[in-house]
């Protein structure tokens, strides 16, 4: 689990996948946090990485930027990746920027990918 004074991320790992769940605020203080989450070795070894916004109350552009760019690595090394809804204000982000159709959102973190 790795933790500043705004970000909590839980770091789950299956099967099949790595869930990342991140409480609080993905801000500029926290993305480099979420950063260090996205390229250690845990997510590499996965075929699907899974960032869990359930409990994110607060997303800026330095956040989304750290998304889009954990969306683009994900490709990059063959992985699915998927997040989940979060909440009003995260969703009113994505879809003010214009990439809520870039990013596959599911229902549970847990979820089958298809």
């Amino acid at each position: 689990m790795a933790t500043d004074e705004h970000l909590r991320i839980d770091v789950r790992t299956g099967p099949d996948r790595v869930v990342l769940a991140l409480h609080g605020e993905l801000d500029l203080l926290g993305a480099p946090l979420l950063q260090q989450e996205i390229e250690s070795a845990a997510i590499d070894a996965t075929g699907i990485v899974v960032l869990d916004l359930q409990d994110l109350q607060f997303i800026d552009s330095a956040g989304l930027r750290v998304i889009l760019a954990a969306r683009e690595r994900s490709q990059r090394h063959g992985q699915e990746f998927a997040v989940t809804r979060g909440s009003q204000q995260v969703q009113r982000l994505f879809t003010v920027a214009g990439v809520g159709e870039h990013l596959r959102t599911i229902s549970s973190p847990d979820e089958i990918l298809v």
